[in-house]
Order: structure tokens, then C-alpha cells, then sequence
């Protein structure tokens, strides 16, 4: 298989199925982010529910596009990691999978709700950073301006959805207390007594697009997971989209070699006109490989990962050079120059039509099972009364819009914590902090101030133990 030894072969299946299990993990552990309203508020039947759930979470993955999953590729530069020996990035990978595996089902297996994506985020810097501290490592193994960003989208997303889920349950209070039907969105649902049909319809509304959303953010993540696998272990196949008509990159490569041979880096740093200079030898570099060159099947097989890895840090020096505060360039020339970088990175940031069809379904039967553990948390402990209408369609409407937005961005959210933010925000809406329940959300939050660290320290460490023994 791809030229691989029989044992490799193997291996690499092995990871693909790890990467499947990993979403698949992901899919029932966050079920119930999508699925307790609707439970508790008697809105769908529980199977109903989770089968609704996991059809929706396949059409977010397979709808969704790939910027999240760009995102993740590009937070570990693979390209200073991958070497000529695939134990390297055999090591790598494994670090990855096991690491970010171990975490979700130890939290699941608890009943708390975890971020999936702090956990492969923390796995994936955890494996950068163990290969900053190897002997010889001098290129950066983590994007920490992508990181940074990632970092924020993480950070500030939980508090979006607490603070606008209060701001939604104000505005629906005072919108509904003179009409005959506002008492009862506030009110606790009867048992076994399904809500009324507008209100029911709503809830249902809510959960499918919490569960469209959650596929569009997280299933993106399990596609990012695949392509460093397959980057980082037959990066001779999937280096390059095979699509791609490589000399079509010459014109942008020439408008920005010109450009950049415009730039009057006198008042530079001696750092930032090395990396002028660097970019312009990478540019010209490529202009040689791809010349002519109108598919990737024609690159020779031991080139095609250094194009990609010469386009990648083109651009990122490319980007730093925009960024100099001395730089003196036209706004039509940034936009020239900007514009070019993205033309290049068309043959780099994409990911094959089976990797996503795998995740998806990976993610939409995951969906369907284990759901109970967390969706008991979700609707029973985290706040102490039982879920109101109100509470969960404000709670739910503000997840969905929240993680529709980050995937617009291409940023990965908690959906996790994103809801569990908003059901507190809920709680609180109602009657105040004392609502809340302390046990439940300070085991909430332990998760997701350990989960971070955690991993890190896990996928480090297992990183450097498979490196010792490749």
C-alpha cells in the first residue's frame, strides 16, 4: 500500500482507524451537548433524538469545508517534523492518537464533560514542543501565532456563550411575560408530557443546528487528524492535492518575487532581512521545480513533500515580512502579495473526499451511542433546577450560532464547553449564581483547566519514549 512495507502498511492503517476512533469518541462524548435539551424537555424521544443528532453531525462534517481542518494542519508545521525515516513520523502520530484517545474516553468514562478539542489541540502541541527539546531540532515544530489564535478561539468562546445566553433569556423574558403562553417557557416541563408544538418545534430546530454545527467544528477536526497522519507518513501521495495543476502557481510566484524585489529593506532588523532574502531563494526555488509542470504526478515522488515545504514557509515568511512595522509597500502590493500566498497554498490546504466521508461517518454513528453519562450532567447537575424551554432553546441557539461562526473563521470552539457555558448562563438567567451547582461546574472546569496540560505532558512524553526506541 503507497509503496509501504507490509508492517507499515499496517501501521498506517491502525492510525487511520485510531483517527476514525478518536471521532468516533467525539461523537458520543458530545452527543449529549446536543441532544439533553430536547431529552429534557420531553421534546424527542432519547433515540429519536441521537439518531436526529448523528444525521445532522454527518451533513455538518460532509458540508462544512475545511478551514478548521486546515487550521489544525497548520498548528504543527509538519514540514519541520516529517524526516526521511517514517518511524519519526510513525512516533508522531502515535503520540497523537493515543494521547488524545486516552483523555476523552477517561473523561467520559467519569460523566464530564471534556473538550474534545482541547484535547487534540494539547496533543498536538505537546508532540511540537517534546520535538523543540530533541538534540539537532532547530526549525519551529509549533505555529504559535496559529496557536495563539486558536488559543483565544478557545478561551473566550465559553465565555461568549455564558454571557449571551444571559442577554437571550433577559430579552425572551420581557419579550413573552404579557403573552399567555411566557409563564410556561419558564416553567419546569410536566413529565412525560411533551411542550407545545411551536415551542417543540423550536427545541428541535435548536438541537438539529447545535448538532450541524458541532459536525461543521469538530468532525473538521478529525479530518486535520487524518491528513497529518497521512502528510506525515506518505507525505509522497498527499503532500500535494493531486488535482492541482502545479505551473498554474508560476504567475503568482513571479508577481510576488517582483514585489518583494521592490522592498527597501534598509531600516529591517538583520533577522527580517534574512527572511527577505529567504523568501525571495524559496520563490525562485519553486519557480524552477513547478516550471512546465502541469500535474502533480509529474513532480518526481522525493520532491513533491519539499514543495509543499517550501510553499509552506514561504508563506509563513512571506507573512512575517507584511507584519515588519518598517515595511514600506503600497496596499495594492500587501494585497498582491497576500493574494499570491493564497493561490499557492490552494495546492496544500485540502483534504481528499474519502477523509472526509470517513469522519463523517465515524462522527455520525459515534453520535449515536453513549450519549446517557454526559447528557445526565448536561441536563440534571449542572444547574439545580430541572431545564426550562427558555434555558434550553436560548442555551442551544447561542451554541449553534457561536460554533457556526468560529467555523466561518476557521477556528476550533469546545462545543462542549461552549453549551455547558450556556446552560449555566441559563441557569443563572433564572435565578441568580446560586442556581448553579458547585460540584458540577468545578468539575467542569478542572476538566478544562487540566486537559490542556494534561495532554500536552502526555503526547510529549509518549513522543519522545517512541522516538527513543524508532
Amino acid at each position: 500500500m503507497f509503496e509501504l512495507d507490509l508492517a507499515y502498511s499496517v501501521l498506517l492503517v491502525l492510525c487511520l482507524i485510531a483517527a476514525c476512533g478518536f471521532e468516533f469518541v467525539n461523537g458520543f462524548h458530545d452527543t449529549a451537548n446536543a441532544v439533553a435539551t430536547v431529552i429534557y424537555t420531553n421534546s424527542l424521544r432519547p433515540w429519536a433524538a441521537v439518531v436526529l443528532s448523528g444525521i445532522c453531525n454527518f451533513m455538518g462534517v460532509w458540508l462544512g469545508g475545511i478551514g478548521v481542518a486546515i487550521g489544525i494542519v497548520n498548528l504543527l508545521p509538519v514540514e519541520s517534523l516529517v524526516d526521511q525515516s517514517i518511524t519519526h513520523s510513525l512516533s508522531m502520530v502515535m503520540a497523537l492518537l493515543i494521547s488524545a484517545i486516552f483523555w476523552n474516553l477517561f473523561t467520559w468514562y467519569f460523566g464530564i464533560p471534556c473538550s474534545s478539542s482541547h484535547t487534540l489541540i494539547g496533543s498536538i502541541l505537546g508532540v511540537g514542543i517534546a520535538y523543540s527539546l530533541l538534540p539537532g531540532a532547530t526549525e519551529a515544530a509549533v505555529n504559535w501565532s496559529k496557536a495563539q489564535d486558536i488559543g483565544l478561539s478557545l478561551l473566550i468562546s465559553p465565555l461568549f456563550g455564558f454571557s449571551v445566553t444571559i442577554i437571550v433569556m433577559f430579552i425572551i423574558r420581557n419579550l413573552t411575560k404579557k403573552t399567555s403562553y411566557g409563564a410556561s417557557l419558564f416553567k419546569e416541563p410536566k413529565k412525560n408530557a411533551p411542550p407545545p408544538t411551536w415551542i417543540r418545534t423550536i427545541l428541535i430546530l435548536t438541537c438539529t443546528s447545535v448538532s450541524f454545527s458541532h459536525g461543521s467544528n469538530d468532525g473538521q477536526k478529525g479530518v486535520g487528524l487524518v491528513m497529518l497522519i497521512l502528510i506525515g507518513i506518505i507525505p509522497s501521495y498527499f503532500a500535494l492535492k493531486s488535482e492541482a495543476n502545479p505551473s498554474a502557481l508560476v504567475e503568482p510566484l513571479t508577481k510576488s518575487l517582483a514585489i518583494m524585489n521592490t522592498i527597501d529593506d534598509t531600516p529591517f532588523s538583520a533577522n527580517d532581512r534574512t527572511r527577505l532574502n529567504n523568501a525571495k531563494l524559496l520563490n525562485q526555488r519553486l519557480q524552477e521545480r513547478i516550471d512546465g509542470i502541469t500535474t502533480v504526478e509529474a513532480i518526481p515522488k522525493d520532491e513533491r513533500f519539499l514543495v509543499r515545504k517550501d510553499i509552506m514557509i514561504l508563506d509563513r515568511e512571506v507573512r512575517h515580512i507584511l507584519d515588519v512595522p518598517e515595511l514600506s509597500l503600497s496596499p495594492q502590493n500587501r494585497e498582491t502579495l497576500t493574494a499570491s500566498m493564497g493561490t499557492l497554498r490552494t495546492i496544500t490546504d485540502y483534504s481528499p473526499s474519502w477523509v472526509i466521508l470517513m469522519i463523517s461517518v465515524s462522527l455520525g454513528t459515534g453520535t449515536m451511542i453513549g450519549w446517557k453519562r454526559i447528557v445526565k450532567t448536561v441536563g440534571e447537575k449542572i444547574g439545580k433546577e430541572h431545564l426550562t424551554y427558555a434555558q434550553g432553546a436560548s442555551a442551544e441557539l447561542v451554541t449553534a450560532s457561536t460554533i457556526g461562526l468560529s467555523t466561518n473563521l476557521g477556528l476550533p470552539v469546545s462545543t462542549t464547553h461552549v453549551l455547558s457555558s450556556g446552560i449555566a448562563g441559563s441557569m443563572v438567567a433564572s435565578k441568580g449564581i446560586k442556581n448553579l451547582q458547585a460540584n458540577t461546574v468545578r468539575n467542569i472546569v478542572i476538566a478544562w483547566v487540566l486537559t490542556l496540560p494534561v495532554v500536552m505532558v502526555l503526547s510529549g512524553t509518549l513522543f519522545l519514549i517512541f522516538r527513543a526506541i524508532s
